[in-house]
This record gives structure tokens, C-alpha cells and sequence, in this order.
């Protein structure tokens, strides 16, 4: 298959993931609201997650991007690794709208933060696997062929990111401060020049 619908659907299904984000800030309501900046900034808790999913989502496309660019062509294994990861992504609105519903809450807030974790470790666990995919067994569909050290430090790369998420989703249970600090640190890391050109997100 051409890699061009995949790219197309891909793009798609992205762009609507991380649209859906912005849905989670609300506008204080007028008739209830007396003092809009303290309404506003009580809401903090939304903003912090939005931004560190949005620029998750924001550098998965940038290396989503490089990573088929790649490709000559796309076979089947490739279309269903790809939309094994794509549904990864469509979950993050899902998971972050429960982030900040409970992050200040004193129930459920470990729980919807191991939550989170777990759904960036799992989309950063399934791009890998893309990855590797293309560059080690379906290696002959690449245009141009890369050598296999620079593919090697690609996927070495890429999987920088498992660690920290792993750690973000283990400390939950102890503080889901940590886990939100740990995932936009990782979102931060990933927005660095250095460390886009199709790893992981």
C-alpha cells in the first residue's frame, strides 16, 4: 500500500486527538462566577494537563512523521502496529480529562494519575514497536536505506522515554504531582531539536 493514505489517516486521527484536549477547559459561568481570574486560575490543574498532553501528541505527530517518511511503502503488519498506536493516541483525551478532574481531589487522584502514566507509557510502548518494526524486519522497504547503526541509535533514541514513563507511573500511588511532573518533563525533552527525527513521544 501507498504510504500516503496512512500518512493521511494518520494525520486525521491525530488532529482530532488533539483537538479533543481543549474540550476539558470550561468557561466560568457568568452567572455563577463572581471573580473570573480566581475561577480561572482554580482551573490550573486542567491547564497542566492539556498543555503536557498537547505537546505529547504535538511531538508524536512530528515523529510519526519522520518516522514514515521513511517508508517506500507500507504493508499490512505496518497499517496494524500503526493502528494499534493510533488508538493509544485517541485515548489521551480520555485519560487527561481524568487527570485533572481528580488531580486535587482526596479520592482517586493516585488512580487516575497511574491512570495517565500508564497511557503514555503504553502510546510510547506501541510507537516503539512501530519503529522497530520498520527499521529491523520490514528494513527493505526503506527509501533510502539507513545503516544499521544509524538505526540502531534511532530506536536506542526512542526508548528513552519507556524509563520515565514507567517511573511516572509507579509513583503514582505516591504522589500525582510527581507523575504530571515526570510526563511534561518527558513532553519537554522530546519538544528539544535534539531529540525529535522520528524516536518517540
Amino acid at each position: 500500500m501507498s504510504k500516503n493514505r496512512l500518512e493521511a489517516f494518520s494525520d486525521g486521527v491525530l488532529a482530532v486527538a488533539i483537538t479533543l484536549l481543549v474540550l476539558d477547559i470550561k468557561v466560568p459561568d457568568p452567572a455563577t462566577t463572581t471573580d473570573l481570574g480566581s475561577a480561572l486560575g482554580h482551573q490550573w490543574p486542567v491547564y497542566v494537563a492539556y498543555v503536557t498532553s498537547f505537546v505529547t501528541i504535538g511531538i508524536i505527530w512530528i515523529n510519526h512523521h519522520a518516522m514514515l517518511s521513511r517508508l517506500r511503502q507500507a504493508d499490512h503488519a505496518i497499517l496494524a502496529l500503526n493502528l494499534f498506536l493510533l488508538m493509544s493516541i485517541v485515548l489521551l483525551p480520555f485519560t487527561t480529562s481524568l487527570l485533572s478532574a481528580y488531580l486535587r481531589h482526596g479520592h482517586g487522584q493516585h488512580l487516575a494519575a497511574a491512570v495517565y502514566g500508564g497511557s503514555l507509557l503504553v502510546m510510547s510502548i506501541l510507537f516503539l514497536t512501530l519503529n522497530h518494526h520498520i527499521l529491523f524486519p520490514k528494513s527493505h522497504l526503506l527509501s533510502p536505506q539507513l545503516a544499521q547503526e544509524r538505526r540502531t541509535q534511532i530506536i536506542r533514541r526512542g526508548a528513552t522515554g519507556l524509563a520515565p514513563y514507567t517511573l511516572a507511573t509507579a509513583l503514582a500511588p505516591v504522589s500525582q504531582y510527581l507523575t504530571i511532573g515526570i510526563c511534561a518533563a518527558v513532553a519537554a525533552f522530546y519538544a528539544l531539536p535534539i531529540a525529535s527525527g522520528g524516536s518517540s513521544g
